[in-house]
């Protein structure tokens, strides 16, 4: 979610394959609102990214209407089928290719994601992993976020000192806090404009990240 989101017109058709018709527009607005509901301390100290990715999901549904509990055991089933192959976030906005362009000619870029082994890869196929140097996924690495260990993981395999990085993601709780844990500086995406009150620097999408470094 800071650099390629769910296919959402997948969730849809699955849905409607059940019987229940609800616009992409909608699940995306319930998306929003699921990240940051989720994005709560307890949830996250008390749960992994796996339980997190059905929660997450649930939410999404519950908040579009979808309480139907078969039609929406069902239809997590079938997304937990592909997402274990190929990974449902697949869909890039126009304006990541060119920002990323724009980033990688002034600086190094690694990826730290809390995934299940197909990041790498999902990367390869949305035509976005040749920004990369180094790509840490946390099914790989047996480490996940918040966990400051997978943030200093990808400073010793880029030789970058903790002073020179910054960090960029889409959970206070877990980008944020996790790269702060590791004495890393960090900026939150926050395309919904729904954490004012977080003490952090906030971006609406990456492209606004140029900008936000250059107004340090």
């Amino acid at each position: 979610n800071t650099l390629v989101f769910p296919n959402f017109t997948l969730v849809a058709e699955k849905l409607a394959a059940r019987g229940t018709s609800v616009p992409v527009a909608e699940l995306e607005r319930g998306e929003l609102r699921a990240r940051f509901l989720l994005d709560d301390p307890q949830v996250i100290h008390g749960s992994n990214d796996g339980v997190r990715w059905t929660l997450y999901f649930e939410t999404i549904f519950r908040f579009c209407g979808v309480t139907n509990a078969p039609v929406v055991r069902a239809v997590l089933e079938e997304l937990q089928q592909i997402h274990r192959v190929s990974n449902l976030w697949e869909v890039v906005p126009a304006e990541v290719p060119p920002a990323l362009e724009a980033l990688r000619s002034r600086f190094r870029m690694s990826v730290i994601s809390n995934a299940n082994g197909t990041v790498r890869e999902k990367l390869r196929r949305v035509g976005l992993l040749p920004f990369f140097e180094t790509v840490l996924d946390s099914h790989e690495e047996g480490i996940e976020k918040p966990d400051p260990r997978i943030f200093h993981a990808a400073l010793e395999r880029t030789k970058t000192r903790v002073e020179e990085a910054l960090y960029i993601g889409d959970i206070y709780h877990i980008d944020v806090a996790g790269a702060r844990a590791a004495g890393m500086e960090a900026v939150l995406l926050d395309p919904g404009d729904l954490h004012r009150d977080k003490p952090c620097r906030r971006i609406p999408g990456i492209g606004s990240l140029a900008s936000s470094i250059d107004a340090r």
